[in-house]
């Protein structure tokens, strides 16, 4: 299934039904009186989370959708139906927006946690509701209001506690596939990550945390070139960023200049996002002589002037990557008990949460304006027609006999 982490779709609530004019006709009962009744109240539309979901791919190909209207009254004082809501699923870790205001109307992070969208329209009433001791015959109904209808953007952000940074063929993917169940494609050339991996690291009994792998980052991703700032986003919610740095690249590269094209990356694209607490993982260890390894290592640390902590592995051999996860399992009971305990600390977490994914949000929404400008550049000095979609894509390309 097609990885789809953004979705605009459109949701109207069901119209409320009209009154009823009715007059109660009976034989032998002259003048019987109103008696026509209220409608029914619209279908209101409402999103929960789904555990068994990790796409909107759903949402991209159907995104209108509306809810049942309420039917109208009926004679002798019965009320119409209640329109049917809509229920939408969508997967755990979507954030909720209003296209239109840009307001986060909710943020689904639980299982089965549900929000209402849209409200139903009200119910019209009968003219049963106007009769009075000096109005005994009304003629006078109401209408049923229209339902609420909103445009909406869907943003499915993984909810992992860690994260991996790296250039491609860093060994992101090697690792995750050593120390969890996932398995996600490993190959020896750039890019073999094309959309986020998520994986499970169990410890031991009772003691687990999640970690995901997105694309690779390269120079110049800041403004939109390669993959990996469209899921920069789903690292926003992670409690620690691995950043892993190729110690022996295959091509002979510098891997002091690999891990400063991250750092720079990272700070042009949010600084906000360069203040987690982030830990460097030089891997692929096996690759050098067991004389050069410390020496190597070293080099890479003095260079980038690194004060935080360092991890030495080599994940395709598994060399290191037991300690890695033991050490990441305490920093992540650590910060749960200390929130759990300190609720200004588990406020101010919050907070910051909430400023770090919305400054997130704008950089990969001005990223992607840079994109679609300079796709409009090439298509102004090619022979190529190109149509865009909603989000910036390439659908359609062909040249011209």
């Amino acid at each position: 299934m097609k990885f789809i982490d953004e979705a605009k779709v459109v949701v109207e609530a069901g119209k409320g039904g009209n009154g009823c004019l009715s007059f109660r006709r009976e034989k032998y009962i002259p003048k019987g009186g109103p008696d026509g009744g209220d409608g029914g109240d619209g279908g209101s539309v409402y999103l929960i989370a789904k555990e068994s979901l990790n796409t909107l791919v759903d949402y991209r190909y159907q995104p209108h959708h509306r809810a049942k209207n309420g039917a109208p009254g009926r004679g002798r004082e019965c009320t119409g139906s209640k329109g049917e809501d809509l229920v939408l699923t969508v997967p755990v870790g979507t954030t909720i927006i209003d296209q239109d205001t840009d307001e986060i109307l909710a943020d689904l992070t639980r299982i089965e946690q549900r929000v209402k969208v849209a409200q139903g329209g009200f119910h019209g009433l009968g003219n049963t509701r106007f009769k009075s001791s000096i109005n005994r015959a009304p003629r006078q109904t109401s209408q049923g209001t229209p339902g609420e209808s909103r445009n909406l953007r869907l943003e499915l952000k993984l909810l992992a506690d860690v994260g991996l940074l790296g250039l491609p063929n860093a060994g992101k993917s090697t690792f995750i596939r050593s120390v969890s169940a996932a398995k996600p494609k490993v190959a020896n050339y750039p890019f073999t990550t094309m959309t986020p991996n998520l994986g499970v690291v169990s410890v031991n009994k009772h003691r687990s945390f999640v970690m995901a792998d997105i694309p690779g980052l390269i120079a110049g991703a800041a403004e939109g070139a390669g993959l990996g700032v469209q899921f920069l986003k789903h690292l926003t919610r992670t409690r620690l960023l691995l950043h892993l740095v190729d110690i022996a690249p295959y091509d002979g590269s510098d891997p002091i200049e690999a891990a400063l094209i991250i750092m720079r990356e990272l700070k042009k694209f949010s600084p906000a996002l360069a203040r987690q607490p982030r830990w460097l993982v030089l891997n692929k260890l096996d690759l050098l002589p067991t004389e050069e390894q410390a020496s190597r290592c070293q080099a890479v640390i003095d260079a980038l002037q690194w004060q935080g902590p360092v991890f030495k592995i080599s994940a395709i051999s598994g060399q290191g990557t037991e300690l890695l996860a033991n050490t990441i399992m305490t920093h992540i009971e650590e910060q749960t008990t200390a929130q759990e305990t300190d609720a200004a600390l588990a406020t101010q977490h919050q907070v910051e949460q909430m400023e770090l994914e919305t400054e997130v949000r704008k950089q990969v929404q001005q990223a992607r304006l840079v994109q679609y400008q300079r796709r409009l550049q090439t298509h102004e000095t090619s022979n190529q027609d190109i149509d865009f979609d909603d989000d910036n894509n390439v659908e359609i390309e062909y040249v011209h006999d």
